[in-house]
């Protein structure tokens, strides 16, 4: 057999290793990604002069959205990697459903969603097409939220049995959660810097919004649970350090 030169064994070792994914490399990814909710909210339970109701056929859903995303990768090993996912905070828009379908959007809030997810990336870490899976978590929290004028100044509250008697200045809160999240995706190496992915995630996320009024007949408190469960959509270019 003949010796191979010096110079092509250096070739086929840079041929190798140019589109590897392996211990120790960063990957920061950004691009574009869709939010779709997938679940709805609980009819909303008011609590008024000492007496507990349900406004039965009330709801609401979150339209889809799209944002800016970023993430940044680490790989632990060869085959797992932490991924964290940051990005753009999307806008929530709440429309009313059932009952509250007539008040049309009931208000607005930005998510604030931090994620950790740990992916498993089969294949060899030179392959030029990489699929993974993963599992984490994500915490969400809220800020900059809006009411439309309906909700803010009680007039969801008004009934033939009660008038306008319920009705006041109204504020809210939603709570903050932590939620599991499960991941898939597939990474395309272009060299050894560049490459493009595309991912789905679910989250079983929930929030419960607090409606505070201040009536003519005493504070009014009502509380209704989002089950937001979305599905998330996105597709990035990285850059690998």
């Amino acid at each position: 057999m003949k010796r191979m030169s010096a110079g092509t064994v250096v070739l086929l070792a840079t041929i190798s290793s140019a589109h590897a994914q392996s211990a120790g490399q960063w990957v920061v990814n950004a691009g574009w990604s869709h939010f779709a909710p997938q679940g709805a909210a609980d009819p909303l339970t008011v609590n008024a002069l000492g007496q507990s109701h349900v406004i039965t056929g009330s709801g609401g859903d979150i339209a889809s959205g799209d944002t800016f995303g970023l993430t940044a990768t680490y790989f632990l090993t060869d085959h797992i990697a932490a991924t964290t996912i940051m990005g753009l905070p999307p806008t929530w828009h709440l429309n009313g459903t059932g009952t509250l379908s007539g008040l049309g959007e009931l208000g607005t809030a930005r998510a604030w969603s931090p994620t950790i997810i740990f992916n498993y990336y089969f294949g060899q870490p030179n392959a030029r097409f990489r699929p993974y899976l993963g599992a984490g978590v994500t915490y969400t929290w809220f800020s900059n939220i809006k009411l439309s004028n309906p909700v803010s100044t009680g007039q969801i509250y008004f009934s033939p049995t009660v008038g306008t008697a319920l009705e006041g200045p109204t504020s809210v809160s939603l709570s903050k959660s932590f939620s599991p999240v499960v991941s898939g995706g597939l990474t395309y190496n272009i060299d050894s810097r560049w490459s493009i992915s595309a991912s789905v995630a679910y989250s079983w996320l929930s929030t419960r919004a607090t409606l505070t009024t201040r009536s003519s007949v005493g504070t009014v408190t009502s509380t209704s649970k989002f089950r937001v469960n979305p599905i998330v959509t996105s597709l990035s270019i990285g850059y690998r350090f």
